[in-house]
């Protein structure tokens, strides 16, 4: 008696388990529906059936198979095509919240059970391509692979995979969101999509047909989805791979850090033998193919996986979405900040000048290095990920290595992005063999691409060859780096030239003293950190008499530094300097509109580094030009602005003298 209770419980439940799986089909049809999922999925198909041209498809609301099928029937005709795939590829991307919305199972199958969502929906497209003949070619339902595509998941923290926390969870096989940022990228090789096998026995049924299709999970290697020791389930023969059926995907290895990891690579000692980066590796497949970027920070959806390289495992990320994050500064300055902009609002240049002269003042003491100051401020702010960025570089000559050292480690920590990069290795990228067994090439970040969007710090410039030299003044010049990837190394066919821009700001120093290096801690007591990331976020413009103002100095200056043998002294770039410091100035106080007064500024920074390199021009401006003297209350502020007025004086007629033609303000106030 029990046997027959038993069955009937038993069929009880799968009764039950059907009518709910059928539920959740047509739930995903009524999804597909409003989301515009269908209209895509039937464009998807006529690729497949190689229509050329475009049909217009008017959805309306469905719930079931047969209206589907009767809407499709009156406005789709499939065309003839005699091609035929071992599998169908279709990428569906869907909002689990919205799906939970129509149906709870159904959305908490695809967050905590993707493969099996994926097989309900690989039905529910066999039984609408079938019944609307979308793709005559197609025989069994093992031939649809679908891949689900979230476009977010709930932002709770059990969906949030926390790569710099114990364990690491790779065994669940669903989706989770991740943050890191890539420091290293293979060339995108070939892998294998999906697979049609035959049984090798003649007399056996499935030695034709498509009952055999293999295709690509999640973390699964080559080998699992191709080999040559699979057998038949039905006569126990070995199988044997269709060659020709075989359908081939693009894929990228990338390795990423957790985006916490640049705090430890800042402004700490050179020694770095105690560090050790720990990388997590993605795969991106297909259409995710060089999606990614090194050195950018990326927000991803994917399933965690274990993949074997022979006796190692290595803990993997399957991506399905792929976000760039972008760093957006604080929409507000702190209340002491506004005040202190509202005291010093009588003059363009107090407000600056009062922050050069207070700042880092745990480090150094305050009223000191102003002008230096100045240009570290400047170089902050004027710190973006745009390629066509106004960049500013520092190099600093001096024999007072101990407190520029301090200094310089305190400033890149004010921003996320602030690099100290340490001389036993590369400052640029580099390439060598991908660790994953691929034999292909793999592109390492290093120091200048981890500081994208922030400052490199590169440190002294005296223990570099000439050849490293070199080859920063070319990725100065140009802000870019060209790798070249040599083809028989790396199992390609074909040498490959890769050119990555290189968007940071790099500072560095030379050492003309003679006493021996010395490395200290850094103070990690950090201020303005607030204010820096909301200046270097402004947008400024330059108005015409700045712009005037900077050329009529540079045509000028080109002609005043000028010798029969080497021509003028100005490099090509000086003109982008200028405006790239007058920009800077502007951002550092909290203003929109490159003002004369901003340029005046950047003018003198910039003749006061000439003057220390080629000597002095008619010009005739000091190194201290900026800050001629100690600034301790308003009187010296004061006496300062009547001298940069002076400053803006001689600049005129400097301008007026020896470049003519240009046009400049001569107002004399």
């Amino acid at each position: 008696m029990l046997i027959p209770k038993f069955s009937l419980r038993v069929q009880r439940s799968f009764w039950k388990m059907h009518k709910e799986i059928q539920k959740m089909k047509e739930i995903i049809l009524v999804y597909l529906d409003r989301s515009g999922g269908l209209e895509k999925f039937v464009h998807d198909c006529k690729k497949y059936n190689g229509i050329a041209h475009s049909v217009a498809i008017l959805l309306t609301l469905v719930s079931t198979v047969k209206q589907m099928s009767d809407v499709f029937k009156m406005i789709f005709a499939p065309a003839d095509s005699k091609q035929s795939y071992a599998v169908y590829r279709f990428v569906i991307s869907i909002n689990p919240c919205d799906v939970a919305e129509l149906d709870a199972t159904l959305g908490n199958y695809i967050l905590h059970k993707p493969m099996k969502a994926a097989g309900i929906f690989q039905s529910v497209c066999f039984i609408a391509i079938k019944t609307l003949s979308l793709i005559e070619q197609l025989q069994t339902e093992a031939q649809i692979s679908i891949l689900l595509r979230p476009t977010h998941l709930p932002p709770l923290p059990s969906y949030v995979l926390s790569l710099s926390a114990f364990p690491f969870n790779y065994t669940s096989q669903r989706f989770y969101m991740s943050e890191g940022i890539a420091i290293a990228m293979g060339t995108v090789t070939k892998y294998t999509q999906g697979a049609r096998f035959l049984c090798t026995e003649e007399t056996c049924p499935f030695s034709e047909g498509f009952r055999y299709i293999r295709v690509h999970l999640p973390g699964a290697t080559e080998s699992a989805t191709v080999r040559n020791d699979f057998v038949c389930s039905l006569c126990s023969s070995p199988l044997q791979e269709d060659m020709k059926f075989r359908v081939l995907g693009d894929k990228q290895i990338v390795e990423m850090i957790d985006a916490k990891v640049l705090n430890a690579l800042k402004g700490y000692s050179d020694h770095r033998s105690h560090f050790r980066i720990q990388t997590f590796t993605v795969f991106l497949r297909d259409e995710l193919a060089n999606r990614m970027t090194i050195g950018n920070h990326y927000k991803i959806i994917g399933i965690p996986a274990c993949v074997q390289n022979g006796p190692q495992a290595t803990a993997c990320i399957e991506v399905s979405s792929v976000q760039l994050c972008k760093a957006n500064g604080p929409s507000f300055i702190g209340e002491n900040f506004m005040y202190l902009l509202s005291l010093t609002s009588s003059s363009c240049w107090r407000f600056t000048a009062t922050l050069a002269n207070i700042f880092a003042s745990q480090v150094v003491p305050p009223g000191t290095y102003n002008t230096l100051k100045l240009a570290i401020l400047l170089s902050l702010v004027q710190t973006c990920e745009i390629e066509s960025a106004d960049y500013l570089d520092l190099l600093i000559v001096t024999s007072d290595t101990l407190i520029i050292d301090r200094l310089l480690n305190y400033s890149i920590c004010l921003l996320p992005r602030g690099i100290r990069h340490p001389s036993s290795s590369e400052i640029f990228p580099s390439v060598s063999k991908d660790k994953h067994g691929t034999g292909s090439a793999s592109i390492q970040a290093c120091s200048a691409l981890l500081a994208q969007g922030g400052i490199c710090y590169i440190g002294d410039l005296s223990s570099y060859k000439k050849d490293k030299l070199e080859l920063l003044q070319s990725v100065l010049e140009s802000r870019t780096t060209t790798l070249f990837i040599p083809g028989k190394k790396y199992g390609e066919e074909a040498d490959q030239q890769v050119t990555i821009p290189v968007q940071t700001n790099f500072w560095s120093y030379v050492d003309v003293g003679s006493s021996p290096k010395k490395h200290i801690a850094r103070d990690s007591i950090l201020i303005g950190q607030m204010f820096i990331l909301f200046a270097k976020n402004l947008h400024v413009e330059l108005s015409s008499e700045a712009e005037s103002l900077i050329q009529g100095y540079y045509l000028a200056s080109r002609r005043v530094r000028r010798d029969s043998v080497h021509g003028s002294k100005l490099s090509a770039s000086a003109l982008k300097i200028l405006i790239s410091l007058s920009k800077a100035h502007t951002k550092l106080s909290l203003r929109k509109k490159v003002l004369e007064e901003d340029a005046l500024i950047a003018i003198l920074l910039f003749e006061s580094s000439l003057t220390l390199k080629h000597g002095k021009s008619a010009l005739c401006i000091e190194p201290n030009a900026v800050f001629p003297f100690d600034l301790s209350d308003e009187n010296t502020l004061q006496q300062r602005d009547m001298h940069l007025a002076q400053c803006h004086h001689q600049l005129l007629q400097f301008i007026g003298a020896y470049g003519p033609g240009a046009y400049v303000n001569t107002n004399e106030e």
